[in-house]
């Protein structure tokens, strides 16, 4: 990647998460047994259920959105390299400390890419940018967590 190229991406990354505010906020609402609404400042509703029977359980929240936040990244970072991205599909697979706090231990990312002449030093470099500086949700999590992604193409 020249010298132009990886300024144009830096700064287009930039701005994407330059327009990320400083501070978030939730409502969440205690419905009924061990279920929760939860609404979002742009007004998202999201459920969340200890049973898994009227919403999903928090983990597989957190889960989706360490995949939804590096698929993001990924995506955004791709697209600048002028990579010909038709398709991502992000499998993921957790393993979580059997006694409380039950916190992941380790998360398996397999990222499924379909699209023309894909490069895989460029997926590779995109992957390691969204781990090492962009993806939020991945930085918030324990540092001794082991994240590993693999990736197919097609």
């Amino acid at each position: 990647m020249g010298t132009e190229q990886k300024d144009e991406l830096q700064d287009s990354l930039q701005d994407y998460k330059g327009k990320i505010s400083t501070s978030v906020k939730a409502t969440l609402v205690w419905s009924r047994d061990l279920v929760f609404e939860g609404t979002t400042p742009r007004g998202y509703d999201l459920a969340f259920d200890a049973d898994s029977q009227w919403g999903c359980m928090p983990t597989e929240a957190l889960l989706l959105s360490l995949g939804g936040c590096m698929a993001i990244d990924i995506v955004s970072i791709l697209k600048k390299m002028r990579m010909e991205l038709k398709g991502l599909r992000v499998e993921l697979t957790a393993e979580r400390n059997p006694e409380p706090p039950q916190y992941f231990r380790a998360v398996e990312m397999v990222l499924h890419l379909t699209g023309n002449n894909l490069d895989s030093r460029k997926i590779e470099r995109a992957i390691a940018l969204s781990r090492e500086k962009y993806c939020s949700v991945y930085n918030t999590l324990r540092s001794d967590l082991v994240l590993t992604v693999r990736y197919t193409t097609g």
